[in-house]
């Protein structure tokens, strides 16, 4: 098949594991609700006219036709009144009916708008990851994210499966059904896996572009399915690793599908798109040398965070005053990685009603890791990019970094300030290890503008857990 001779390429038995609509599965077990009937979403901040939909149940998605993430006020229905929203309707270019209004009224009755709880979700992640420590080692299980990951299961399947006379693609079938039962009997979550025999990313496109789509939400795509179904795929986005851009950038060079990415000239790619060509091409192919033992570590680090504002935020003054809360966090988490940043980038995004670009900026700096001077930095980018204007989207960076041992004092340094400034700066983080991020605080976190205390209250921005990286 093709140029390849696929028996020298490495081979495994690898499940892809993802759990269907899995923060809006957690909710509708909780409530006693079948996960695949019950029309539900997850909304951060529902009570915002702007509010974040994070999940949906398969039956939202199916009459509502939406996506996971989204906003409220894509929605066709109001989600205070339940009443049909024409104006979100007109919107959309959505066709409004009589039939139409009634059949969206009745079904956001029936719809559950549920508010994150991420401390759950975790947990229930960690139950799934001790399910999955029933068919394979630590090792070779991959979390890919919190509610996916892989599983070699090349070393168990003979195990649980000795039967002599099956194949290891059914006995691979065999035993992803047994974790998909699994799963369900412990938790009431229904899961999609993907299948190969041959790599990971064979496994991977199994499950976004057919095991989602099939009765017993399970697939298998190996070496021999390359030109039958990878080359099949439909659209160059529905690839892995190929976005909106990249397919653009492909259009542009002549290429429109992923049979024809495949019988490119690889040379000719390479020199077009870099590496990151070289290596589509040969994921067209079905080659993946990526192996689930070996976790990517990136070669470039940077910290930071962002966050979504509850309102829109019109005075500079509290633009600031998160900023700086924003830098004073991200500083903590560069002291415990014990690194000094040598660049501070910020991001500053308006509302919607503002139509204007986001501020982004960046600077290089002399390596420090105190809070009040990269404090300093962030707000001097700031004021230098922005005039006016309603905030609601704001992101603050550190990058470049070496380690914290690295000292640059010129002649203007006094140094017995800057050490009392660092014993300061080691006591406060020790109390804060010790009692929370909160337990030290500056007195601006009683402003209303201030989101520190808000946040101390989340995990991974949304509500039940703590600061981003913090405790």
């Amino acid at each position: 098949m093709g140029i390849f001779d696929y028996s020298r390429e490495p081979q495994a038995d690898i499940a892809f594991v993802d759990m269907k609509s899995f923060y809006a599965s957690v909710e509708c077990v909780e409530r006693g609700l079948h996960p695949l009937k019950t029309s539900l979403c997850v909304m951060s901040r529902a009570d915002n006219a702007n509010g974040l939909i994070l999940a949906s149940s398969p039956m939202f998605k199916k009459v509502f036709g939406k996506s996971n993430v989204g906003r409220s006020y894509d929605l066709p229905f109001d989600i205070h009144t339940r009443k049909f929203s024409y104006y979100n309707a007109k919107r959309q270019g959505l066709s409004i009916s009589p039939e139409y209004v009634s059949f969206i009224e009745q079904w956001a009755q029936a719809t559950l708008v549920v508010p994150p709880r991420m401390d759950l979700y975790i947990q229930k992640n960690i139950a799934i990851q001790n399910i999955l420590k029933n068919y394979a080692s630590v090792d070779d299980i991959l979390p890919y994210s919190i509610d996916e990951g892989f599983i070699d299961l090349t070393s168990s399947l003979n195990y649980f499966i000795p039967d002599k006379t099956l194949t290891r693609k059914e006995k691979l079938d065999l035993i992803s059904a047994q974790i998909q039962r699994h799963i369900w009997q412990e938790t009431g979550i229904y899961s999609t896996i993907g299948m190969s025999n041959s790599n990971p990313l064979l496994a991977k496109l199994a499950l976004d572009n057919e095991a989602k789509h099939t009765e017993k939400m399970r697939s298998n795509w190996s070496y021999e399915d390359v030109e039958s179904k990878v080359w099949a795929i439909p659209k160059l986005t529905d690839f892995w690793g190929i976005g909106s851009r990249m397919a653009k950038r492909l259009e542009g060079l002549g290429i429109y599908s992923i049979k024809e990415l495949a019988n490119s000239n690889p040379d000719f790619l390479k020199k077009e798109l870099g590496v990151v060509g070289l290596e589509l091409y040969f994921h067209a192919n079905g080659i993946d040398e990526s192996n689930v033992h070996k976790t990517y570590r990136p070669k470039s680090h940077g910290l930071g965070n962002s966050q979504v504002l509850p309102r829109d935020y019109t005075n500079q003054s509290d633009i600031e005053i998160v900023l700086g809360e924003m830098a004073e966090q991200v500083s903590v988490r560069l002291r415990r990685a014990h690194k000094k940043a040598c660049q501070v980038s910020i991001m500053v995004g308006y509302s919607k009603i503002e139509n204007k670009r986001p501020i982004q900026a960046q600077m290089t700096i002399e390596p420090t890791n105190n809070t009040n001077i990269l404090t300093g930095y962030v707000l001097d980018l700031f004021r230098k990019k922005y005039s006016s204007g309603a905030v609601r989207n704001i992101a603050v960076s550190y990058s470049r970094f070496v380690e914290d041992s690295f000292s640059l004092i010129s002649l203007f340094d006094d140094p017995e300030k800057i050490e009392k400034e660092e014993r300061l700066q080691s006591a406060i983080d020790t109390i804060r290890d010790e009692f929370g991020f909160t337990s030290v605080l500056k007195a601006n976190a009683l402003l209303e503008a201030s989101r520190s205390i808000e946040r101390s209250k989340l995990i991974g921005g949304h509500s039940a857990g703590g600061l981003d990286g913090l405790k």
